[in-house]
Order: structure tokens, then C-alpha cells, then sequence
């Protein structure tokens, strides 16, 4: 008897997919466990599997197509079995459907030519004598030519550079191509899933920043070493800054455990084991690992766990159970020159912690003396029905001290 594939959740925050690509074709046998399909998730690709044996009879819905949860997307049964008892699948959107209805409903340009530059020079215009004989005699208009010559003074490459009258701005050694393509595109299931909870988070959770520097030159000189023993030992394992932080989160969180804590509405829940999670960059987006138990873990084993999963983030091959349930953010742009940052919580978390790079800068002394330091700023935003000042501040104070002596962290 012939049976419906429907769009399972994938996902606990899941309310739609969309069949990223298909690897059975009308006609095709299946079998339980197989797979037969790519569903994009509100957080990633994942594989779909079959549940039913038979022949697929029908496909529903295409390749690109975005179907709510419990959709049909296809029917597998018998060869040559009838499906006309099924009444038809609703309609379903593909994500070129919608960039074209978003770009087919947007008001069409009067004309194809490239938008009118407005005067960039008011009143008198200098120019040189060249540049003006030549621009009389191209039809350009030098108020709207931006001068690269002594004094920005209009010359004649920049007339040159404008074009008959197109009204072009010379732009110099830049050049005038556009910085993109002009379009719409659709919004993906990530950014969707993003968007509704970092407006939640910020619009119903009362944030507060609280922000100290942390002396780094003690981890920069024990993470070199430590690498360097690592490799003579023949391990594969490098060490980076964050897998410090991420331990030393942990530890600080072990001395002030309130910090690790979620807001339920009419309670308050305390977390006793920390499930760590940290943000990976995505090309749309971004998701949260979980390193569960981190609490339980020692520093070689947090580190191994925040390479692996970060690798299967970015292939996007994390499955639910290894990106839900965390208690703890750590989010770090130290790695690409941000100095200072402040992010937004991860509800129902009541805390992030955010990770600035390492800079080089004169620092005060003990004995007062003005010496070369490494500082790094760590930056705590907190859901103020949760923490309060005090607490965000005794757990960043922890964090300093245990950063600042990093060799515990090995221990």
C-alpha cells in the first residue's frame, strides 16, 4: 500500500525545509536507513532517511522546494501502484520562486542607464584650463567630476575618466565597478531561525555588558610551549587561544556556578553540569556547538572536542543532539583583529561571554613603571533577570585570575 514521505523535524526549533538535493529519482527502490535526500534545516544540511521500503512512485517536491513540518515531499509503494487517492500536496515555494516574486515586485527603473551622480562640486568649480576644453567638447558636467589634482582640482584625466556626458564621478585609481551585483536573495532557513531569535533575546531579555582586560602574555608563552612539547611528542593536536578560554570558562564557571543558569518565566534554572558551547562562522550565518559535560573534561579533551565539532559545523554534518542544550556561550572574533565586543545572548542562556584579540600595548607595572604588555579583552553580556552586577563581575574576575595563571588549566 503505497505511503507518504512527509518533511520530518530535523530539528527542535525546525518548522520547515527544503529538499537541498535529491538521491533517489521516481522509480528508484528504497530501503529503511537509506538515504534518499538533503534537507536544509534552520541550522543545517542534513541527511534524510528512508523509513519504508518500496518504490518511489511520486515526488512531490522538488529540488529547492521549502515544505512545512509533516509536508508531503514524495510517495513510495508499490511498481506501477496507483497514487490518485492521494489528494494533491500543498504548494510549495523554491527559493528561486521567491527571489524572483521579490525582484519582479520591486519598481522597475525608468531607464537602464546607471542612476544620476549627484554634484559633487558647489559653486566655483576648479579646474584646469585642459580639463575644461576637454570637457566642453565630450558634454561633460564638471560639477559632477570629482577632482584628483593638486587641491582636488579637476584635470583632465578625471573628464576623461567621467565619459560624455554620463555623469560619472571619476574615481581615480579605484576604478567605478560596483562593489556586488544589484539582487534579491532568499532568506535561508539559518538566517531565518537567527533572525527570530536574536530579536527574541533582544527584545525581551534585559541585557547588561560588564568588560575587563586580561594580562595574555602568561597564556601566549605557556600555549607556545605547550605546542611545541605537543609536537615533539608526535601529536596532531595544536592548541589555540580559544581552547584556553573555553576551558578557562568552565573553571570559572565552577567557582561561580550562578552564571551558568537559564530563565524559565516563574523560575529560575540552575545548571550543575556546564554543556559549553561556542560560536562557529558559517557562510549564512552561524551555529553553537556543544561540548556536553565540559565540566567533567580536562583541557586535551575540551580542545580535541572544539576542533571536531567546529569541522563539522563548517561541513554542516552536526546533528541535533551536538548544537541544543547548552548552558554557556563563548563567542571569539579574536581571531580575525576585533579588539572588543559585546554579543548578544543565547536565550535561554543567562550569560555569553565575548573574546576580543590579543594586543600588543604599553601597560602600568606593580612598582608604577610604563612596560610592553599583551592584553585581551573579555566582555560578558548578561540577562539581568538572572545575574546581577556583582555576579557578571565576580565571574569575570575568576576568569582573569584563572587566564592569567594558565598552568592550572593543564592540570
Amino acid at each position: 500500500m503505497a505511503k507518504e514521505i512527509t518533511m520530518p523535524a530535523l530539528s527542535p526549533s525546525m518548522t520547515e525545509g527544503v529538499l537541498a538535493k535529491w538521491h533517489k529519482k521516481v522509480g528508484d527502490t528504497i530501503k529503511p536507513g537509506e538515504v534518499i535526500a538533503e534537507v536544509e534545516t534552520d541550522k543545517a544540511t542534513m541527511d534524510l532517511e528512508a523509513y519504508d521500503k518500496g518504490t518511489i512512485l511520486q515526488i512531490s517536491a522538488p529540488e529547492g522546494s521549502k515544505v512545512a513540518i509533516n509536508g508531503r515531499i514524495a510517495i513510495v509503494g508499490e511498481p506501477g501502484e496507483k497514487v490518485d487517492s492521494f489528494s494533491a500536496p500543498a504548494p510549495v515555494a523554491s527559493a528561486a520562486s521567491v527571489a524572483k516574486t521579490a525582484t519582479s515586485s520591486a519598481p522597475a527603473p525608468a531607464v537602464a542607464a546607471a542612476p544620476a551622480v549627484p554634484p559633487v562640486n558647489m559653486g566655483r568649480v576648479k579646474i584646469s584650463p585642459l580639463a575644461k576644453k576637454v570637457a566642453a567638447e565630450k558634454g561633460v558636467d564638471v560639477t559632477r567630476v570629482a577632482g584628483t589634482g593638486p587641491g582636488g582640482r579637476i584635470v583632465r584625466r578625471d573628464v576623461e575618466g567621467a565619459g560624455g556626458g554620463s555623469g560619472r564621478v571619476s574615481v581615480g585609481i579605484f576604478g567605478g565597478k560596483p562593489i556586488a551585483q544589484d539582487g534579491v536573495r532568499p532568506v535561508s532557513q539559518m538566517r531565518a531561525a537567527i533572525a527570530r531569535r536574536l530579536v527574541e533575546s533582544k527584545t525581551t531579555a534585559p541585557h547588561f555588558y560588564v568588560e575587563r582586560e586580561v594580562d595574555a602574555a602568561p597564556l601566549a608563552k605557556l600555549r607556545a610551549s605547550a605546542n611545541v612539547a605537543l609536537e615533539m611528542a608526535g601529536e596532531k593536536l595544536k592548541l589555540s587561544v580559544n581552547d584556553f578560554v573555553l576551558k578557562a570558562a568552565v573553571e570559572a564557571l565552577r567557582r561561580v556556578p550562578g552564571v551558568n543558569s537559564s530563565w524559565e518565566g516563574s523560575s529560575i534554572r540552575q545548571h550543575g553540569a556546564v554543556h559549553l558551547a561556542f560560536a562557529v562562522a558559517l557562510p549564512d550565518g552561524l551555529i553553537t556547538p556543544v561540548i556536553r559535560n565540559a565540566h567533567a573534561k580536562d583541557f586535551r579533551t575540551i580542545a580535541r572536542e572544539a576542533k571536531d565539532l567546529g569541522a563539522k559545523a563548517k561541513a554542516g554534518k552536526l546533528q541535533p543532539e551536538e548544537y541544543t542544550g547548552g548552558t554557556f556561550t563563548v563567542s571569539n572574533l579574536g581571531m580575525i583583529g576585533v579588539e572588543r565586543f559585546s554579543a548578544i545572548l543565547n536565550p535561554p542562556q543567562a550569560a555569553i561571554l565575548a573574546v576580543g584579540a590579543t594586543v600588543k600595548k604599553p601597560v602600568v607595572a606593580s612598582n608604577g613603571a610604563i612596560v610592553p604588555g599583551e592584553r585581551m579583552s573579555l566582555t560578558v553580556s548578561a540577562d539581568h533577570r538572572v545575574v546581577d552586577g556583582l555576579m557578571a563581575g565576580e565571574f569575570l574576575k575568576a576568569l582573569v585570575e584563572v587566564l592569567e595563571s594558565p598552568g592550572v588549566l593543564l592540570m
